[in-house]
Order: structure tokens, then sequence, then C-alpha cells
């Protein structure tokens, strides 16, 4: 049975507490937040604490806590002798104030109340010792069955990946809805496509799956959508990617 300390209460510590819970020879012994009032969908399950003095003894001690936070917290921990990580994509394990370290990263978008099989998340990992290494293995493949062994760099280009493929195509989702709320159309009328696509790059790569007037090089078309734009930083984005685009294809035109 591996016994984990997790602090953090965000929308991450809450989908770890949760597959946590649910996993085999996994026991979540305490959860430590900032906040009483953010603790207490915890503590009907296991103690909580607001205090790093009172922590429990644990196997692992996991920061799912903001990326500049990690330093500070794993500094006032006093824990030099057991293993504690931090979930962070962006954050190199040396952040670290401990003599054993690691990472737990899991690869994916989290929202509180939206449900996840955390099965299916891919989850990286990194420790200082192999010892440790082994360790945060067994925790990972108690939750998950897609685990990864990554050092800090990888890691940070990964998650700049990332940040393209799901933080920046999200946010291009919110331009889209607003032009539709700006003329009465409903959004939803745009979610097969959204589905297609994302169902696309899972058969072909995203270069080979580009289409639309940028590839084309249909300048008429672009012009026309620019002319359509009204707010000098979405024109901009629009000019960008679109230029982005027939860079990438321009020896295909």
């Amino acid at each position: 049975m591996l016994s984990v300390v997790l602090l953090g209460t965000g929308n991450l510590a809450h989908h770890l507490f949760s597959a946590f819970l649910n996993a085999k020879a996994v026991n979540v012994v305490q959860v430590y937040g900032r906040s009483a009032a953010h603790l207490e969908s915890f503590a009907k399950d296991v103690p909580t604490t607001t205090d790093l003095a009172s922590l429990e003894q644990a196997d692992v001690y996991l920061l799912a806590i903001k990326d500049d936070s990690i330093a500070e917290v794993s500094q006032k921990l006093n824990r030099s002798n057991t293993l504690v990580v931090h979930t962070s994509g962006s954050v190199s394990m040396d952040a670290l104030a401990t003599n054993r370290k690691g990472v737990f990263y899991p690869l994916q978008s989290f929202s509180k109340d939206r449900a996840i099989n955390f099965k299916e998340v891919p989850i990286c990992l990194e420790a200082g010792q192999p010892e440790d290494l082994n360790l945060l293995q067994d925790l990972a493949n108690k939750v998950s069955t897609s685990v990864h062994l990554m050092n800090s760099e990888k890691r940070r280009k990964l998650h700049l990946a990332a940040v393209f493929i799901n933080n920046f195509t999200n946010h291009l989702y919110q331009l889209g809805e607003q032009i539709c709320e700006e003329e009465n159309i409903p959004f939803n009328i745009l979610y097969p496509l959204i589905q297609e696509t994302a169902k696309k790059v899972a058969h072909l790569s995203p270069r080979d799956a580009q289409t639309g007037p940028a590839k084309r090089n249909d300048q008429l078309t672009m012009k026309d959508h620019l002319d359509l734009l009204k707010n000098p930083i979405h024109k901009e984005i629009y000019q960008l990617v679109s230029e982005s685009i027939r860079r990438t294809h321009e020896e295909k035109l």
C-alpha cells in the first residue's frame, strides 16, 4: 500500500484525489490546502490540514499546486528524507528543495466538474534516484495505463506543445463562439467540425490534415475575413496564423 499526502485543492488535485481513492493499494492519508473552505470537499473522505507543520507521514508528498508556489512550499515541508514530487509540466524537478525529488505530470486539461477517465491520462515521470522512480512508476501504474519516463527538458517542450494544441485551440474556439453570438448563430452548429478536426489528427499528421483558405493561399477569402473582423487583436491573430499556415504549405502551392 502506497501512502500519499496530497498538497493542493485545485482542479488537478480534485482529479488526482478521485483517481487515488478509486485505485487499489493507494492510501491518501491527508490533503493540505491553504484555505479550510477549499478543503471541505476532501474532508468527508480523509483528514485535511491548512498547516504544513502538521502533515502526516507518507511515502510520497504530491504537490498539485501553482507553479510559482512549488519552490516555496517544498522549502517549508522540511521532508529531506521523504519523496516530494510536483505535478507541473513546465517546472524543472530541481525547483524542489528536497533531497528526494521527482515529477508526476498528468498530461491533460482538468476542469473540476468535468469527469475524466484517469486511466487514459498520460503520466510523465522523473525522479532524482532510481528507487524513487520505481516508486513513482508503481504509483502511476495504479491510476493510468499510459506512463512515460521523461526528463525536465523534454517535459517542458511537451508542455509547450500541449499549450499550442489545447490552450490556444480552446481560445480560438472562444473567438469562434463570439463571432457566432454576435450574429445569433448557435455555436453548436460547429460541433461536428470540431469533432472531425480532433478525430482526423488521430489518423493523419496535422500537416496533412490542414485545409482552408490559408493553405490554398486564397487571398480573396482571407481579405474578406479580415474585413469582417473589427477587433485589431483578432485581425492580428488571423493574419499570424494564416501566414504560418501559408509558409508551412507554400512549397505545395
